[in-house]
């Protein structure tokens, strides 16, 4: 199977845990990769994998990273995000996990984050993951395939913790998208902490604080 290129920031101490975390649309891996020295995890070693490149129905079908094809812009369509391509991007993003687990690492060190597109991948592996994770960081972002969730969620990840951040004036993501997501989560039993925030589709310094202290808990 196809592999993700990835950009890697290793541990600056001995490897202890994993954060696999996924970039937005058309954006890179190297998007969030700044961010790893304020998070101060010197044990975590920090996987940011590029997307596939492939046509996105409404940029016009044009070739760029993306995690999955979105055809529409109507959040009430059924039919707004393409399952072939969400479910080949998971097949890949397991992979990541399934290699930061053969190093070594236990499944309850590892977490998934991601924003906007990548966080909805995130959250889609990792409720359906069959060994439990350490944590789900959720930001921007909403579910994927929603009226799948009770038939393909795994027990191994339902009392996993998820953070949702979103931005409260978010043009890209509504607001509201991100809420029904943590609406879903808290119904099927995760713990689940909501932070909202005055800004658009983008991540804000109070933010990154408080993805730092909940990693240094998830991870403890």
């Amino acid at each position: 199977m196809e592999s993700l290129e990835t950009v890697v920031i290793e541990p600056e101490l001995d490897h202890q845990s994993t954060v696999v975390w996924l970039h937005g649309l058309g954006a890179s891996g190297h998007d969030f990769e700044p961010i790893v020295p304020m998070l101060d995890c010197p044990n975590t070693r920090f996987v940011f994998p590029h997307a596939p490149q492939i046509p996105v129905t409404i940029n016009l079908g044009m070739i760029m990273p993306a995690w999955y094809d979105i055809k529409t812009l109507d959040w009430n369509s059924n039919e707004r995000e393409d399952e072939h391509s969400i479910r080949e991007s998971a097949k890949l993003v397991i992979n990541l996990i399934e290699e930061e687990h053969s190093k070594g690492i236990p499944y309850e060190k590892i977490i998934l984050a991601g924003f906007s597109q990548g966080g909805a991948l995130a959250l889609h592996v990792g409720v359906r993951f069959p060994h439990t994770l350490a944590g789900m960081i959720i930001l921007s972002a909403y579910q994927l395939m929603a009226e799948a969730h009770n038939k393909e969620a795994d027990d191994a990840n339902k009392t996993t913790p998820i953070l949702f951040c979103h931005g409260v004036f978010d043009e890209m993501v509504p607001v509201m998208m991100g809420r029904n997501a943590l609406d879903a989560m808290v119904e099927a039993g995760n713990p689940c902490e909501w932070n909202g925030y005055r800004m658009g589709h983008e991540v804000n310094l109070s933010e990154l604080n408080r993805i730092k202290e909940w990693l240094h808990d998830a991870l403890q």
